[in-house]
């Protein structure tokens, strides 16, 4: 089964349509959306309603804090331009919208494989993993051969090594990283609709189980569109900002 990860789209319709394309090109049979469909970005309603309509089909849907955020359930206050995304998207999402993501759960295991936006270790509690020591942690926590993660928005892989501690390894995009079934991974997705690691393009991962191996991909789009749908809604310029710098 040949699977795409979509983290982060974070309500940029534009990056999250370049990127879905992209995948169908790539042939694959599935889409798992590993949280944060919205927030900073101004079509949170569209992304929402594709994300809906891929369930429909089959797709994993996990909860993110943003998606928590909005529905009031994250346990704290966001700061500055993610709170004014938070509220103004809160605003933008019909009822049938906020109920589905109202019923997202914050992870989802299917075989040997763990789907969760942030650690695994307490995915209530939203911690990022972003070194060695964290990703240890979330491998800890589960007996799961893979773990799929977002939260991050940049593109990492992280195995477990033979002293139990995990090592770090940096995918280049379009190229097959081999991830056998005799390790322990964590792979986290990257950023669909927020990159933030100096390259605007959109990035999402495809997960090749059978061949056990997974390749991450950087999809351009346009994003001084993007940027000025931001602006044109009265969000935060910031916001804008990061979109067309990628940080």
């Amino acid at each position: 089964m040949r699977l795409a990860l979509l983290a982060d789209v974070h309500g940029n319709l534009q990056a999250l349509q370049a990127c879905l394309e992209h995948a169908r090109h790539q042939g694959v049979d599935r889409f798992a959306w590993l949280g944060d469909l919205v927030g900073y970005g101004a079509d949170p309603g569209a992304v929402v309603e594709q994300a809906r309509e891929h369930a429909a089909q089959g797709a994993v849907v996990v909860l993110g804090n943003h998606d928590a955020a909005v529905l009031g359930r994250h346990a704290h206050s966001m700061v500055g331009s993610a709170q004014a995304a938070v509220d103004w998207t809160r605003a933008q999402l019909a009822a049938p919208l906020r109920d589905f993501l109202d019923r997202l759960p914050l992870t989802v295991r299917e075989g040997d494989v763990l789907f969760v936006h942030a650690g695994a270790a307490a995915p209530e509690r939203w911690d990022y993993v972003t070194n060695a020591a964290e990703a240890t942690a979330s491998l800890r926590a589960t007996d799961a051969t893979y773990v799929f993660s977002g939260h991050v928005h940049e593109p990492v892989l992280y195995f477990l090594g033979a002293g139990g501690r995990a090592q770090t390894f940096q995918p280049v995009p379009g190229v097959p990283v081999p991830i056998p079934r005799h390790r322990r991974w964590l792979a986290i997705a990257g950023s669909v609709g927020q990159p933030r690691d100096g390259n605007h393009d959109a990035c999402y991962a495809l997960v090749d189980l059978a061949r056990a191996r997974m390749t991450w991909f950087r999809v351009a789009y346009d994003v001084v569109a993007a940027a000025a749908k931001v602006r044109a809604v009265g969000l935060p310029e910031r916001l804008a900002l990061r979109l067309e710098r990628g940080v």
